[in-house]
């Protein structure tokens, strides 16, 4: 039997690639950035700039189950690519921020498209399983001049559990932000979340300008938000990510906080647990 069915509160997490995770609780089916790229081919990142993907995705889009509903973080080329706006489902609710949802519902007919400002709230069932989405802050620049050239981007609060009663499993996910100030507000309003899947990479454009997280400030991060396992993604899939997971990982162990990641590479899957447990498990997640 599949661990996330309908009889285990395990949340089953595949890594497929750079931000995209498939996640399964229960019978409940969540996508997180959809990029199906594949090695060389390039993800536009707006005003002419591209970037080639490194690596391959562990599945297709043709590979994946039934959705329930897609995680958008923002709409940027190696999160939402080509392939992903020609081939998934119209009707399938996309939760994004306003940006986003206004140019899937305008331009590209998903006219399901929820845009969440900061702290609101989606909620995504499937029979007598649901997860609550609050969109949490998050910051893609740190110069203002900059914001203004990149999309806005949402982190994203997800609480796994039965349609009545409280929340089994809480994960964080960061989106592509920075380290800045407002993110304080996460841990004050999301205390010790049982995974915290943290957008690292160290992107890097022309000029030097950095619009993900480094080691450094991944570390700091989830130092922050202080979870009970860390899952680092969205590294070494492009040219423009300059840190490498290795960075983290010192920057991890500097912190004390070496013993909650978990080193669930491309293509692997994990376990998320009720009450903290996190562990990788072998095989393809079907």
């Amino acid at each position: 039997m599949h661990p996330s069915s309908d009889d285990s509160d395990a949340l089953d997490l595949h890594f497929i690639g750079n931000a995209t995770l498939l996640l399964r609780y229960r019978g409940l089916t969540l996508l997180t950035d959809p990029n199906f790229l594949h090695r060389g081919e390039h993800a536009y990142l707006g005003y002419g700039l591209l970037s080639r993907r490194l690596t391959e995705p562990a599945l297709g889009l043709g590979d994946l189950p039934e959705l329930d509903a897609v995680l958008l973080s923002h709409l940027h080329g190696d999160h939402w690519d080509r392939r992903a706006r020609r081939h998934l489902p119209r009707s399938l609710p996309v939760v994004t921020t306003p940006h986003a949802s206004r140019r899937l519902q305008g331009v590209h007919g998903f006219h399901r498209a929820v845009g969440l400002r900061t702290w609101e709230e989606y909620v995504v069932r499937r029979g007598d399983a649901q997860v609550r989405v609050t969109a949490a802050p998050g910051r893609h620049a740190g110069h203002p001049l900059l914001r203004g050239l990149l999309p806005p981007v949402m982190g994203s609060l997800l609480e796994f559990g039965p349609l009545t009663g409280p929340p089994r499993l809480r994960l964080y996910i960061s989106g592509d932000t920075l380290m800045y100030p407002g993110l304080a507000e996460i841990a004050r309003r999301f205390p010790g979340p049982d995974l915290a899947v943290l957008h690292l990479g160290g992107t890097t454009l022309p000029g030097g300008l950095l619009v993900t997280m480094d080691g450094e400030q991944g570390a700091e991060l989830a130092r922050l938000v202080d979870p009970r396992a860390v899952l680092p993604v969205h590294y070494g899939d492009y040219t423009v990510m300059r840190s490498p997971l290795t960075a983290f990982l010192a920057e991890a162990e500097r912190a004390g906080l070496a013993d909650r990641v978990v080193h669930c590479r491309h293509g692997q899957r994990a376990l998320v647990e009720p009450g903290g447990g996190t562990r990788v498990v072998d095989g393809p997640s079907g």
